[in-house]
């Protein structure tokens, strides 16, 4: 086993607190995510709401959720004369394709264990509470599980990402070290406090159960435009709290009949069968208040974002912070029972 300490920096940085983020506001940034990719062009608010009430999303609703997703960065806004409309933030663009590959290429191939363990402990004075908050969710946005509380585990390689953590975040007493040996050579102890597997698991199945009858149907029928949108859009925001609340353990560190892949070959099943007509719905509601923007109305596969070039590595952004936010309040509200 060896170790070293992680020296931290004077100047204490900042991770970003959990926010709860409503249906209305996760329906949105779906949408968008699947047919305004990459658009800088901003669509009308009124199309915006129309596309959300197809969802039983009430017009009150549909406005307050576009306000609040502008708030928080994930949207800007502009008029023209006393239309007001709403576009991804100016140079977003790269952001936008690491998160949408990151959501898509999830539970693509499930890694291979190197026998080693990275443990993170720390000690944090109690008069610095936030910092030792900021650390905690620091490490469980890394996807590190909690043995105790100051003695946190990852079976990935994480040691440059928690240094770098610590540095930002100023916190001279923090060790990270790289671990092979467990006592007896059983890791089903640290597997069970770090990792709640059978809630996790528990939920891959109720995805699966919540889709199945779909991917049925549409074996044998295929749904107007207007349902296959609902579809589409229903299964894939189930799908993107998956890699959020995956820590993507090893297939060594995995009980028998793991049920990710199932579940990731269903979504890809009906997300791309349903690519056309969807965007034909989406195209046509927008047509509705700008018939100019609804020709730029596209969609993307699995397959199609599995092939783009990764973006060069990039700074964390204030967009970045937002969708931090977001991963830590499933990550802090334990939401595995959804």
């Amino acid at each position: 086993m060896e170790g070293r300490p992680v020296r931290a920096s004077q100047e204490p940085g900042s991770l970003p607190r959990a926010r709860q983020g409503p249906e209305p506001q996760r329906l949105l940034t779906t949408l968008l995510g699947d047919y305004w990719f990459w658009r800088e062009e901003h669509i009308p608010s009124a199309a915006l709401v129309r596309l959300l009430e197809e969802f039983g999303i009430t017009a009150t609703s549909a406005r307050a959720a576009l306000r609040r997703v502008a708030s928080r960065g994930l949207l800007t806004s502009s008029r023209s004369g006393r239309t007001t409309a709403y576009g991804l933030p100016p140079r977003a663009a790269d952001v936008i394709v690491t998160h949408i590959r990151r959501l898509l290429m999830f539970g693509a191939a499930t890694p291979r264990w190197d026998g080693q363990w990275t443990v993170v402990t720390f000690s944090v004075p109690e008069d610095q509470r936030d910092t030792r908050r900021l650390l905690r969710d620091g490490l469980r946005l890394l996807h590190f599980g909690m043995l105790f509380d100051a003695v946190w585990v990852s079976p990935h390689d994480k040691t440059d990402d928690v240094a770098e953590l610590v540095r930002r975040l100023g916190v001279p007493d923090a060790m990270v070290f790289r671990a092979r040996k467990v006592a007896d050579d059983d890791v089903r102890p640290v597997l069970d406090r770090a990792f709640d597997i059978a809630a996790l698991r528990a939920r891959y199945l109720r995805f699966i159960d919540a889709h199945l009858p779909v991917a049925e149907r549409l074996a044998t029928s295929s749904p107007c435009p207007a349902e296959a949108l609902r579809l589409r859009t229903a299964i894939m925001t189930d799908w993107r709290v998956f890699p959020t609340l995956d820590p993507d353990l090893p297939a060594e560190l995995l009980p028998e009949g793991w049920p990710r892949d199932e579940a990731r070959r269903l979504c890809v099943q009906i997300y791309d069968s349903l690519g056309e007509p969807a965007e034909r719905r989406f195209r046509e509601i927008l047509a509705e208040f700008d018939p100019e923007l609804a020709v730029l109305v596209t969609h993307h596969t699995f397959a199609q974002v599995s092939a783009m070039e990764p973006p060069a590595k990039r700074r964390h952004t204030s967009f970045d912070e937002t969708t931090d936010r977001d991963r830590l309040d499933l990550l802090s509200r334990g939401d595995l029972t959804g």
